[in-house]
């Protein structure tokens, strides 16, 4: 690919807890190089879902202004945005059509009539189909083809997963991103832009489960033989962990985050009974002792519950360890929690490993952007990327060269904005007898957001 004719990408990430914008740009030996980054803390969102749309959009603007100044050479018009949330919903269908000319080789127009007929299943009030994913092929006798086009028989058929949503919480993505003076160029789901950005076509074969842990929810995709077999939303995030943290041991929701972040782990049996985090006393108030094991055993027990959801929709798909030999990658920022690796072995019986979007970066990029709580945005410069290739959508700009600015370039100071969100209270720790840390390490549709244009929009 000629660099100075490839598009410049960019991902737009509405988390329960931060806004993350990316722009990118394909090298020469395809890898993606980072041209602009910004994020903000994330206002008006619960649960994955716009609620407040005035103040997402003061936080989609303070995400740009922050990409913005990490390299004023860009120019942000259109934007990729993911889509999550708990009013994301996925069924499976069957179904199939006789051939009018069955003389002849199956074509690519009937293969678009039978996923076209799928749009017409019944679904609940107030919910739109978002997406109709082709599984698994037949043709008359025949099962399991992958690509049916060339085929001869006289009926075709397939599995498929379908995927649907809110209409109003749609809408609302939609909005705040128009109001924020942007367009949007499609509406991805997060857990399979998330896990194109951390899976290999060797765990696709192997199968694989992808659990994309948040803020606000958990996004499963669960891939087997070289297809996705199975997404859902588990209400529980890294909030939820916060929450629990802050109403069981009475501290301040900030000093909840921070105690979570610095010192939490995912198992208690490895936290020591001897260590504690000295909080400071509010308005005079003395100080309060909080032992890390008590954390560890908060934390463990929502991520246990989170555990139990992937563990039952595994089950409910007929998967279990034998069978996704490449085991769980987890991603997102939840990711990140100590000893999670562990836990999720224990818990789920599956190999774990964290996904990390680096296979896809460019060399000589920040730590910042390798991060796990990244790989859905950089997922969906990767589906923009897909776009542009297969010429699923138009791109007419002229396209500038703009150089990756030094503040993203390996070796520099940290990123002045991680700084700024990463602030850390004033927590002590300290340890008794022993030192307590150890270091232990598809293709979507391709005009989804066509679905939900609305007359009445124009005039937002």
């Amino acid at each position: 690919m000629n660099q100075k004719e490839a598009p410049i990408i960019v991902g737009l990430d509405i988390g329960t807890t931060k806004i993350a914008v990316i722009a990118g740009r394909k090298n020469e030996f395809g890898k993606l190089e980072i041209l602009g980054f910004g994020r903000a803390n994330s206002n008006g969102v619960e649960h994955g879902k716009v609620l407040n749309i005035d103040l997402t959009i003061k936080a989609i603007q303070q995400a740009l202004q922050n990409c913005f100044n990490s390299n004023p050479e860009l120019e942000i018009s259109e934007v990729y945005v993911g889509i999550a949330g708990q009013h994301i919903k996925s069924l499976q269908t069957r179904g199939d059509i006789v051939r009018q000319d069955h003389e002849n080789e199956i074509q690519q127009s009937e293969i678009d009539v039978l996923i076209e007929n799928q749009r017409k299943t019944f679904i609940p009030a107030g919910d739109q189909i978002i997406d109709v994913i082709p599984q698994e092929f037949y043709v008359d006798n025949l099962q399991n083809i992958k690509q049916p086009v060339g085929y001869n028989g006289v009926k075709v058929g397939a599995n498929f997963h379908i995927i649907t949503g809110d209409i109003t919480a749609i809408k609302n993505i939609k909005r705040a991103v128009e109001r924020s003076n942007l367009v949007t160029k499609d509406l991805v789901l997060q857990p399979l832009a998330s896990a194109s950005a951390v899976m290999s076509d060797i765990d696709l074969e192997a199968g694989v489960a992808i659990l994309d842990i948040g803020g606000g929810t958990s996004d499963l995709a669960v891939f087997h033989d070289g297809i996705l077999k199975h997404t859902s939303v588990i209400p529980i995030g890294g909030e939820n962990i916060t929450i629990d943290i802050r109403k069981g041991l009475g501290v301040l929701k900030q000093q909840a985050e921070a105690m979570k972040v610095q010192y939490g782990s995912a198992l208690a049996d490895v936290a020591n009974a001897n260590a504690y985090i000295t909080i400071p006393g509010l308005k005079g108030m003395q100080a309060k002792e909080i032992s890390v094991k008590n954390l560890a055993l908060i934390i463990q027990a929502r991520m246990e519950d989170i555990f139990d959801f992937v563990t039952y929709h595994l089950k409910q798909v007929g998967l279990d360890g034998k069978q996704l030999n490449g085991g769980i990658i987890l991603t997102g920022g939840g990711s990140q929690l100590k000893h999670l690796i562990q836990l999720t072995e224990y818990a789920t019986g599956l190999n774990a490993r964290i996904g990390l979007p680096t296979e896809h970066l460019a060399p000589n990029h920040i730590e910042e952007l390798k991060k796990p709580m990244y790989a859905t945005c950089l997922g969906l410069i990767l589906k923009g990327y897909n776009d542009y290739e297969h010429q699923y959508k138009e791109f007419t700009e002229k396209f500038k060269k703009v150089e990756v600015p030094d503040t993203l370039k390996e070796k520099q100071e940290e990123d002045k904005l991680s700084k700024e969100e990463d602030k850390s209270i004033d927590i002590t720790y300290r340890a008794k007898k022993l030192r307590f840390w150890d270091s232990i390490g598809t293709k979507l549709k391709q005009n989804i957001i066509d679905l939900f244009k609305d007359e009445n929009d124009k005039s937002i």
